[in-house]
């Protein structure tokens, strides 16, 4: 038995509705064919995704304290989508910068990641996966997290570079 990937998160939220719109507003999330059935929920898909739904978020009202999750409570740091090019990661971070919930934004060595935070305050990251064939020894074998430099990047690897092939994504 083999797990090959992640499916769905399921995400308790103060406000549906807010939620809703944050993530389809800004990340580009739409609903499933279940979409919002059920009285308090909200199920969405990322764009170009092949799930039923990829996030699942139910209301608990406006009363809910914030996750203490890494600061007095074990929990999840956060989830993390991969985008398709680097003017894809590009995008977004203006988007997110827009709705002022972008907070980070590093470079991995392998990886490229913007940081953010939704509406209640939960993190998630959206990365770009450097392609086998273009990855360095350099890539490789950088150690630490350094502050993304995004207009470097699309200007080494260009803007429509597609994410993750032969790493995240079968090559073809």
């Amino acid at each position: 038995m083999a797990i090959f990937r992640l499916n769905h998160a399921v995400l308790y939220v103060r406000d549906v509705a807010a939620s809703v719109a944050f993530y389809r507003d800004v990340l580009g999330f739409g609903y499933t064919e279940t979409g919002d059935t059920i009285p308090g929920a909200a199920f969405l898909r990322a764009p170009g995704s092949s799930n039923d739904h990829d996030l699942g978020l139910f209301q608990i009202g406006s009363q809910a304290g914030s996750s203490g999750a890494g600061r007095t409570t074990v929990g999840l740091y956060h989830l993390a989508w991969e985008v398709d090019t680097l003017g894809d990661l590009e995008d977004l971070a203006a988007k997110l910068s827009e709705h002022d919930a972008l907070v980070g934004a590093s470079d991995h060595g392998t990886t490229k990641s913007l940081y953010g935070k939704d509406p209640d305050g939960l993190e998630f990251e959206i990365v770009w996966i450097i392609p086998a064939d273009l990855l360095t020894d350099d890539d490789r074998n950088k150690t630490g997290i350094a502050r993304l430099n995004l207009p470097a990047e699309i200007e080494k690897y260009g803007r429509d570079a597609r994410s993750g092939v032969g790493i995240s994504r079968v090559l073809g």
